[in-house]
């Protein structure tokens, strides 16, 4: 990140065009930047008039993302010091501002208004124990104020800000819904896959897809595997380091093999029940040859990205810390999601799900609807903002 920050100021020098117009697009981390994503790609294809400067805090976006070809100029965000500041907005000299979610940096935002220079926040959400409405709170509050607008995902973000004065709020939804169906459009076959869940004839084995899983959920779900030969197992682990898939491996009882291995021999798959994701980037296109989704994370800080298998139509299972993701608690509101707080509660889940066909299908139903009715919030934000 040091390095990255140290370098930024020359990329900047090295790459903008001064006689063109540039709209910055900030955002913390790979999350952050697959909201926003929607929005400049549909910016780049509307607005040819303007080029996209794109920034990232952490590491973990921008080595991901630094080739990403719908930006014109990447780089790190250097910290938020006055002098730096000043630095970076007079080689970069955006027309237009756009900070994803979260992001909430003081000196950028006074600056900018100071400048006269248009910012806005989407896809944000406000909860009442946030700094910003603390009776401590009032400096970070002022950060709210620098807001050209605020583009939020729920009325309860507008009521709390409505409450103190910010008024300049719209309700627009999450862009990742936009987001996680232009994956849906755009899916990649992937040969091994369809040859894994429907080995033995056309139709489908009944597969469960486990995405971003950690040793807390593969210790709940892996013992239901293995006492179930009616259906199949794909893992994508969030970690595919050596240790943690051979601890995968440990606790498998039936056949598996790795995605690595079928590569260099497809015939590897033959008589396998779990196919071992050891490889990043094929999860969102995984999960269309699913029947039953489960997502890692919620028995530790947070549940990861629900909505990237929801898109396809199936249920959708996760652990007891969901509370903080919106969508999460959506999904449970439309019967699409269900929340397992331990081994029993998930084991009772999947049995209700394999047995009854018709809960299977209302459930998967419900979940490809939720999204499918949520999109749309880029067409509302680009109709608000100004060009």
């Amino acid at each position: 990140m040091r390095l990255g920050q140290w370098r930024t100021n020359s990329i900047l020098r090295e790459k903008i065009d001064r006689n063109a117009k540039y709209i910055w697009f900030h955002a913390s981390s790979l999350g952050e930047f697959e909201q926003g994503r929607p929005m400049m790609e549909k910016i780049k294809a509307e607005h040819p008039e303007y080029k996209i400067l794109l920034t990232f805090f952490s590491p973990s976006g921008y080595e991901v993302r630094k080739n990403y070809n719908g930006a014109d100029v990447i780089c790190y965000l250097p910290f938020d010091t006055p002098y730096r500041v000043k630095k970076f907005l007079n080689l970069a000299n955006p027309a237009i501002a756009v900070f994803i979610k979260y992001e909430f940096w003081g000196n950028y935002l006074h600056e900018l208004k100071r400048r006269g220079i248009p910012v806005y926040i989407i896809s944000a959400i406000f909860r009442r124990d946030q700094l910003f409405f603390q009776w401590f709170g009032y400096s970070y509050r002022k950060m709210l104020y620098c807001f050209t607008h605020l583009f939020v995902q729920d009325d309860r973000s507008k009521e709390l800000l409505n409450e103190f004065g910010i008024r300049n709020v719209t309700v627009t939804g999450d862009t990742r819904f936009d987001r996680v169906l232009d994956v849906r459009n755009q899916a990649r076959e992937l040969p091994n896959v369809e040859r894994f869940v429907c080995e033995g004839g056309e139709e489908k084995h009944l597969t469960l897809i486990a995405g971003s899983s950690w040793p807390q959920d593969e210790e709940i779900l892996i013992p239901y595997f293995n006492e179930h030969p009616e259906m199949k197992l794909i893992i994508a682990p969030h970690e595919i380091h050596r240790e943690h898939l051979m601890y995968i491996e440990s606790l498998l009882k039936r056949p598996s093999v790795r995605l690595s291995d079928v590569k260099q021999d497809p015939s590897l798959l033959e008589g396998k029940d779990c196919l071992i994701i050891d490889s990043f980037g094929l999860l969102s296109s995984i999960y269309r040859y699913g029947t039953i989704a489960y997502i890692g994370g919620g028995f530790g800080a947070g549940i990861h990205n629900t909505l990237e298998a929801a898109v396809y139509g199936i249920p959708v299972i996760f652990g007891p810390r969901y509370q903080k993701f919106k969508e999460a608690r959506d999904l449970i509101k439309v019967g699409g999601g269900f929340s397992v707080s331990d081994k029993q509660v998930f084991c009772d889940k999947m049995d209700e799900l394999l047995t009854y066909h018709e809960v299977l299908e209302a459930s998967g139903n419900s979940a490809g609807h939720f999204v499918s009715d949520n999109a749309g919030a880029t067409d509302k934000i680009l109709q608000t903002i100004q060009f």
